[in-house]
């Protein structure tokens, strides 16, 4: 097993990791740099504060987890059903404990797992959405601790 080694590269430090995790950066790197990526993450911003687009939003990702296999989200499934639940609880007013930071990256999620267009089109059987299972896991990364207080809460409040 190779020894994880850090180095500062422009400001920022970079992880080398071992092989099995290097095959997959350059792939992860591409559908979080791509431009379905970065619309999802614009139309975050304007849905933040507009409840009938979150409501929307929820409706139609619910209805794609219906018909998506569940295989490449098999890590993320739980944590993307609470994605759904926490944007329907704030949507209705009943859930704001969550930060502005988590709560985009949790929508911008959301918006890229219902866009047809992404980087690996829907439509190729499988593949179309390893890009979005992709997505998801870097959504449920930057708002785990987050997620984890909204289940919290809502085993409290039931």
């Amino acid at each position: 097993m190779r020894k994880t080694k850090t180095k500062a590269i422009r400001g920022r430090s970079r992880r080398n990791t071992s092989r099995k995790n290097n095959s997959r950066a350059p792939y992860q790197k591409a559908a979080l740099r791509s431009e379905a990526f970065s619309r999802a993450i614009l139309d975050a911003k304007s849905h933040v504060s507009d409840r009938n687009r979150l409501r929307a939003l929820v409706r139609e990702a619910s209805e794609k987890m219906v018909s998506i296999p569940k295989e490449p989200f098999k890590e993320t499934w739980p944590y993307l059903q609470a994605m759904l639940r926490l944007v329907r609880a704030y949507a209705r007013g009943e859930y704001r404990a969550v930060s502005q930071e988590a709560l985009l990256s949790i929508i911008a999620g959301l918006n890229y797992l219902v866009d047809p267009f992404d980087l690996i089109p829907d439509e190729v059987p499988f593949l179309g959405f390893i890009d979005d299972a992709t997505v998801i896991a870097f959504a449920v990364g930057k708002s785990r601790d987050d997620l984890d207080d909204f289940m919290t809460w809502e085993m409290v409040a039931s």
